[in-house]
């Protein structure tokens, strides 16, 4: 085994996974490289400063770059070890495309040689593995690929495995060492290469399956997550129908002592459990029923939101309201598939400029909001302006602000972060999504 000085690594995406993967890897002494196809990206990252937030990441980032052991650049080179973490949306039609994930591989393939380990970490549709594995094979006859060369299987030139990443935004560093890993490889000896590898800098068990076991466990994770927020989501729905407080009634259920209700909100955000699903859900539509529904709740809620907060906002003719959060959970600055972002970005187009959104965690407003009139003010100003709040994500900074600070305004708190707060608006008949 290379000693950690004498490895070289190439990470293939220096996103909300990649970057801090990347600085974690180069902590040990390893050579790494981030490839990404932003220039901006690249140009940060190089003086050691980062792009995105994430806690400690900055510091850890500027040691490594400062080391010599993290460089970052927007063109491959050959390493010891390929790590793609790049994007995996859906289409419209919530078919997944793992289209990065093959010019990724591709871009891999032009520098591959025998004795690598090529390693998938991004969240992918089950066989995403193989697929990589095959393209490989086409486009780099000269090697031989795991499970494509005949009875020395086992003894391919190229070692490939999936290993997603189970991290919390704003726990990242942290949970990328202490968190369990579940390593999929295409033969068990992909497998142990890879597991190898990660003992490197994880401290948590291991554990080693098939590529397609590990790529349906991190889908599997997801969907859980996602059906269990859809049934808090959807309780409150007819809380709100019948005029009940539904966090008391989750608070009062939670007391059971085999009862374990989350927390509602305004939807499911993030690139995780408002994608991965649908993953599950397009590989075997006749068999996710319950999968595909949690979706469809969840989307709903957005909806359902949207429906309130204009009925609040109506009731305070020409008064300024205020978006509380675009962030797809609290404190952090990852606004993808968020559904604070989908509401104020609603209520932006209905209400122009008297819509104001306070979002700590973005220096402007994302490009969507150009031409709705609406503005980027702080927390402070919106207290002292706007005669409506709508509350959409619970960062630290909203749940400080004591009642007697927002008491004169009309309140739609979406994660229930204000118990004290009288309710404005009568209840709101259900809609659920089709």
């Amino acid at each position: 085994m290379l000693a950690d000085t004498d490895l070289s690594v190439c990470v293939l995406g220096l996103g909300y996974i990649g970057l801090p993967t990347a600085a974690v890897i180069a902590r040990t002494g390893a050579q790494v490289l981030g490839v990404d196809v932003t220039p901006h990206v690249v140009d940060t990252v190089n003086s050691g400063k980062v792009h995105i937030e994430e806690v400690d990441l900055d510091a850890l980032v500027s040691g490594v770059v400062a080391r010599g052991t993290l460089r970052a650049s927007t063109a491959i080179a050959p390493a010891d070890i390929f790590l793609i973490a790049v994007p995996t949306p859906f289409a419209d039609d919530h078919q997944p495309d793992i289209g990065y994930v093959l010019k990724a591989a591709t871009t891999v393939a032009a520098v591959l040689k025998r004795g690598d380990t090529v390693i998938l970490e991004s969240t992918s549709p089950v066989g995403t593995t193989e697929q990589v594995r095959d393209l490989f094979a086409q486009l780099r006859p000269d090697l031989t690929m795991p499970g494509r060369s005949g009875a020395n299987e086992g003894w391919a030139d190229v070692a490939i495995a999936y290993c997603p990443e189970r991290v919390l935004p704003g726990r990242i560093l942290h949970e990328l060492i202490a968190n369990d890993r579940v390593i999929g490889g295409i033969t068990p000896r992909c497998a142990r290469k890879a597991l190898a590898f990660y003992r490197r800098f994880v401290r948590g068990a291991c554990v080693t399956t098939t590529a397609k076991a590990a790529e349906m466990t991190k889908l599997a994770e997801n969907a859980f997550r996602d059906v269990n927020i859809a049934f808090a989501n959807e309780l409150s729905l007819v809380a709100d129908a019948m005029g009940v407080d539904v966090w008391e009634v989750i608070r009062l259920a939670n007391r059971h002592p085999r009862v374990s209700i989350l927390q509602p909100g305004p939807g499911v955000g993030g690139h995780c459990i408002a994608v991965d699903p649908w993953f599950l859900v397009a590989a075997a539509p006749d068999c996710t029923p319950l999968i595909r529904t949690a979706r469809e709740v969840n989307d709903s809620k957005v909806e359902h939101v949207i429906a309130e907060a204009t009925r609040l906002i109506d009731a305070q003719p020409g008064a300024p309201v205020a978006c509380l959060g675009l962030a797809f959970k609290a404190n952090i600055d990852d606004f993808r598939e968020s559904p604070a972002l989908a509401v104020t970005l609603a209520l932006a187009r209905r209400f122009g400029a008297r819509v104001k959104v306070v979002e700590p965690y973005a220096a402007a407003l994302p490009a969507a909001f150009a031409g709705t009139g609406a503005a980027l003010i702080d927390l402070d100003t919106a207290l002292a302006t706007c005669a409506a709040m709508v509350v959409l994500v619970d960062h630290d900074l909203f749940r400080s602000v004591p009642l007697e600070e927002r008491a004169q305004a009309a309140v739609l708190d979406t994660r229930g972060i204000w118990p004290d707060q009288p309710r404005p608006l009568a209840p709101v008949p259900l809609r659920l999504a089709s």
